[in-house]
């Protein structure tokens, strides 16, 4: 079982991700990635700069060529390594947690990001000895200037620019204080968009909101589209794989049905099997179903997504948290094609009109504290409820009914199991989750 690893790379409080520990973490991967070609980039966090000057050195130590990105977003390195074919990736960042928090998050050279279950043979090499490279050998590194041009370009290929220039939406954009201000604010004036900025400084404090954009903590975007009369709001997490949004109203709109909709207007253009996770909307399985396509589910987590994604056969992959994975472009979540792509859906109609294409579930979430493996034990005996029509057993137990859903998994950080249930009906959700928590509450 990993010790260090998490769903996504190596996550921890300075105390726990101290410099030591990065530089011996990073000799460990360049030895991983066989001393090859390996891209590092880090986003603004104030335990940033000295991370990754710890990842460079242990990378060095090791024969790496080093390629430097610089602050960077997390999608912007992703692509990168396409452009640059290397060995591997190693990205600085905590994504939408905490500022007191940061990670490695780490990445092969094919563009699927290390799960926990790969991260235990770069664990095995950290408990051995780490072989130095021989003095003559340390390369020194090489600094890529122009990361988020290269990305900004691969972009707008695949959006119609004209279109967009035409039509002059105005956005507001909240970019978390986070590396989302180095490229959302230049793709949508590119676009030809009038652009609202809203926490557009970079500032590891996060000084403007939290960096996950849940609803509660976008407030002033869900505002400001209001009084701006705006036809998108757009909010980042703090390194940009992850986005949600507000239509013209400032409604809120969750990451689950972000993702439905880059579904429908992926399949409205490429037809291709869909991938998702276990926890996602029931309404990326309506989208794909009107287009006769399948649905393959995957645990939940970013590698998963980009391991499924890797094989070639799917048109878009993506996750409950407003994560969207474009194949051709690369296999990172990319909050910035996303917004791209469904702001160029709006010259056709608004958001609020394209999210009436398919149906409106409630997102209800539960929990139940225990042992993890006796609680999912108990669960597993439970008899299966005669209107159940599907069950999916990937991660944790999700049981899928007509309208509506229900999954049971462990925690990945804590000694007890979540409980989520979705329905067109939010006092059915409601229940789906009580009645669950009910039968495997206690003994």
């Amino acid at each position: 079982m990993a010790k260090y690893f998490g769903t996504n790379g190596i996550r921890g409080k300075f105390d726990m991700l101290t410099p030591q520990f990065a530089l011996q973490c990073a000799q460990a991967i360049g030895i991983y990635f066989q001393r090859g070609k390996v891209l590092v980039a880090r986003d603004h966090r104030l335990t940033g700069p000295v991370l990754h000057k710890a990842v460079l050195a242990g990378l060095q130590s090791v024969g790496c060529e080093v390629v430097d990105l610089g602050m960077a977003t997390a999608p912007t390195a992703e692509f990168m390594i396409g452009k640059t074919k290397c060995n591997g990736l190693i990205i600085i960042t905590a994504s939408h947690n905490p500022p007191e928090w940061n990670a490695l998050k780490v990445v092969d050279g094919k563009g699927v990001a290390i799960s926990k279950e790969r991260g235990e043979e770069i664990e095995k090499l950290m408990d051995g000895k780490i072989e130095l490279a021989p003095w003559d050998k340390v390369k020194e590194v090489e600094e890529y200037e122009d990361a988020v041009g290269e990305h900004l370009k691969a972009i707008l290929k695949e959006v119609d620019a004209d279109k967009l220039k035409k039509r002059k939406l105005r956005v507001v954009l909240d970019c978390a204080n986070g590396t989302p201000a180095l490229i959302g604010p230049r793709l949508f004036k590119e676009l030809g968009c009038e652009v609202i900025l809203l926490n557009d400084k970079i500032d590891g404090h996060f000084p403007g909101r939290p960096s996950e954009p849940r609803e509660e903590n976008v407030q002033q975007m869900l505002k400001t589209v209001k009084e701006k009369k705006a036809d998108l709001g757009i909010a980042w997490d703090g390194d940009g794989d992850r986005v949600i949004m507000a239509d013209e109203n400032g409604a809120f709109i969750v990451g689950d049905r972000v993702y439905a909709l880059s579904v429908l207007l992926k399949l409205k253009e490429k037809k291709g099997k869909v991938v998702t996770t276990v926890a996602t909307s029931k309404a990326v399985e309506d989208v794909a179903g009107k287009f006769a396509q399948e649905v393959i589910y995957t645990k939940v987590g970013a590698p998963y997504l980009s391991e499924e994604a890797a094989k070639g056969k799917c048109a878009i992959a993506g996750e409950e948290v407003g994560g969207v994975i474009w194949p051709e472009v690369s296999l990172a979540k990319d909050g910035f094609l996303t917004a791209a792509k469904i702001a160029e859906a709006l010259c056709e109609k608004s958001l609020s009109n394209w999210l009436k294409e398919f149906p409106f579930y409630y997102n209800v979430k539960g929990r139940v504290k225990g042992d993890p493996k006796k609680i999912m034990d108990k669960m597993e005996k439970l008899p299966l409820p005669k209107d159940a029509e599907k069950v999916i057993k990937i991660d944790g137990i999700r049981i899928n009914f007509k309208d509506s859903w229900v999954i049971v998994r462990p925690s990945g950080t804590e000694p007890l199991v979540r409980v989520f249930a979705e329905s067109t009906d939010k006092e059915k959700a409601e229940k789906l989750v009580k009645e669950y928590e009910g039968k495997l509450s206690g003994n």
